[in-house]
Parts: C-alpha cells; sequence; structure tokens
C-alpha cells in the first residue's frame, strides 16, 4: 500500500518534508478493522508530532482523521462489517491515516454521515470527539437540558479554529449563549454562520472584550488555544462555581490557587486519552460519533471543511500543514485519497 510520512522531525520549510513508500498493507486482528482511506484531514496533532515527536530515522505516518470503507476485520469485531462506511479519529500511538490502508479498534470508529463524501466526512471526527468530550465529559454541561442551560454563557476561544467551529455548534444545541472570539473578517463571519451569539477580538483584552458586551463573568470556558496567553484573563472572568477546559499544553508554571476563592475548576481535554489507554469506556467515541453522523444527516450539525486539497500528496500535505501552522486556517482542510 501507499504511505505518505517524515523520516525526522522537522519543520514544514524542509525540503522534500514529506515522501511516499510502498508498505506491506497490514492485517485485521482482534477488535481492529482495516479500512480504505478514501478522505483524510489535518489537525494541530499532526504538526506537533511532525516537529517534535516524530522518531530520527523511522517512517512515521501522520493524519487523524478519517473517513474510508471497511476492508476487512479482526475475529473479534462486531460493530462492522467489510463494506461499511466509516468515520474516526483513530488512536495517536499508531500509524496514522495518511495511508492507502489503516488499522483501527472499532470502538473508536463510527458510520460515517450518509450526506457527506468521504473527504468532507474526513474534517469532523477529530474536533467532534474533542468538542464533545471537552463539554460534556469536562465541563460536565447536560446536553439534554436546554431548558436550564439556556441562562448560562460559555466563552470559546479561537472559535473559527476546527475545535471551535464543531463546539460552536454543539453549545447552541445544548441551549448556552455563546461568546466565540475571531480577529478577522472572515472569521468572525464564519464564527456568526455556525451560530455564535456574540463575538469578541481575543487580540484584545478579553475582560474589556467581555465588559463591552456588558458581561462580567461566564460560567464556562473552552479554550482552544494558547493556554499560557489565556490563563491569567480565564481566572478573571470564570465565574464562581464555573468551569475552564483546554485543549493546548502550558509550557509556563501557572498558580491554580486563582481559582480557589471561586471554587472553579480547570481540566485538559486530549481526545486520544480513550485509545492510548483503552479505558473501560473507549467505546463512548464510537457512541459519540454515531449520534453527530446523525445530526449531520438531520442537517442539525454544520459540516466545518473550509477546504479541499484535492488528492493527498506530498505536497499537497506540506502545503496544508504550512497553512494550518500559519494560524490562518478557517475550520479543516480536507484531502481525497492518494492517487491510485
Amino acid at each position: 500500500m501507499k504511505s505518505i510520512g517524515i523520516n525526522k522531525p522537522a519543520p514544514v520549510e524542509t525540503p522534500g518534508l514529506f515522501t511516499q513508500i510502498e508498505t506491506d498493507t497490514p492485517t485485521a486482528e482482534g477488535r481492529d478493522i482495516l479500512v480504505r482511506v478514501k478522505g483524510v484531514a489535518v489537525n494541530p496533532v499532526d504538526f506537533k508530532v511532525r516537529k517534535g515527536r516524530a522518531k530520527e530515522g523511522e517512517f512515521t505516518v501522520l493524519g487523524w482523521d478519517a473517513a474510508g470503507v471497511v476492508e476487512a476485520v479482526g475475529e473479534d469485531v462486531t460493530l462492522f462489517r467489510p463494506g461499511d462506511e466509516v468515520w474516526y479519529a483513530g488512536d495517536v500511538t499508531r500509524s496514522g491515516s495518511n495511508s492507502e490502508f489503516q488499522l483501527v479498534d472499532e470502538r473508536i470508529v463510527a458510520p460515517k454521515p450518509k450526506s457527506l463524501d468521504f473527504a468532507a466526512a474526513a474534517a469532523l471526527p477529530l474536533t467532534t470527539i474533542t468538542a464533545w468530550e471537552a463539554m460534556f465529559d469536562r465541563l460536565l454541561i447536560d446536553r439534554t437540558a436546554t431548558d436550564a442551560n439556556a441562562g448560562k454563557t460559555i466563552l470559546i476561544i479561537g472559535g473559527a479554529g476546527g475545535v471551535g467551529s464543531i463546539a460552536i455548534q454543539l453549545a447552541k444545541l445544548a441551549g448556552l449563549n455563546v461568546i466565540a472570539t475571531a480577529s478577522r473578517d472572515e472569521t468572525i463571519e464564519w464564527v456568526k454562520k455556525l451560530g455564535a451569539d456574540q463575538v469578541i477580538n481575543h487580540r484584545r483584552p478579553l475582560k474589556d472584550e467581555l465588559a463591552a458586551l456588558e458581561v462580567a463573568a461566564v460560567d464556562y470556558i473552552f479554550c482552544t488555544s494558547e493556554t499560557d496567553q489565556y490563563f491569567d484573563v480565564m481566572t478573571e472572568i470564570i465565574a464562581p462555581q464555573g468551569r475552564i477546559v483546554t485543549i493546548t499544553e502550558a509550557s509556563k508554571e501557572h498558580n491554580v490557587d486563582l481559582l480557589k476563592a471561586k471554587s472553579a475548576s480547570f481540566s485538559y481535554e486530549f481526545m486520544f486519552t480513550r485509545s492510548m489507554f483503552e479505558t473501560p469506556d473507549m467505546i463512548e467515541q464510537h457512541k459519540l460519533l454515531a449520534t453527530v453522523a446523525q445530526l449531520v444527516d438531520d442537517g442539525v450539525i454544520k459540516n466545518t471543511a473550509s477546504e479541499n486539497f484535492g488528492p493527498l500528496t506530498p505536497e499537497s500535505l506540506r502545503k496544508a500543514h504550512a497553512l494550518l501552522e500559519s494560524g490562518k486556517a478557517i475550520g479543516k482542510i480536507t484531502f481525497e485519497a492518494i492517487p491510485a
């Protein structure tokens, strides 16, 4: 099978950054299914692994967003059979989706939305799982209590990114008032289209931006970027007994005691936790992807794909990494399958 990957950690400007090679097609065993990959997308985890976590001299296949067709199943698989169309984000500890075929545990896979083609469907799994777990498992928002949530506000920092784009929609479904941050005309328009009630500029002091809306504090904060930059202000603007979740690493030490007087909580969301540790509730990712697939087919959730870069090639993948790493991407960048 054809696979596209890297041989060492490298910046995006590196000549010949990605290479395509022929490798053996793996065999599905146990609870694994073998998927013929038909569409993929890129995420910040891709360039983080590429820049610092890949091993020197070891061919590493990136990519943790995919949609495709089940080619074969392991002997313990009960959820799928060959020919099923599926979508998933995969497991960061295993080989990624920038290949013709990929092995993935059935418990983190679900039937893809029927209304989306493979490339479009690949835009959603990782960001959907991240946003869903962040809000409903970490912030403990009750997604069914829309009446009770109506008086509560969530601030989504980085609303136009891949995670923010789906988080806005899930928050609105839960009945929350959504304040999203965006700084450019096109990103402001994007988050409003997705349902944000109000928009503030994250390039300005957030406390002042909220004050201009006559908002002193928010019940929930979902930070999708730069934890170091926003930690102190989040402790200021979170309401008493409020909850904060972030998906980005902190490189500095922060004083969590700033949250003590408010009895506020701070947590991390990492969507690979369940697959990395094979937690007993690993099947929950299958369930939530199945639920969201139905919401997409019902027209309740909008796809967040913004650009299709065509067939997956070493050069198209490099261009996508460069755009994503620049911080100027809106929504998700997707690809079709590696050319035959």
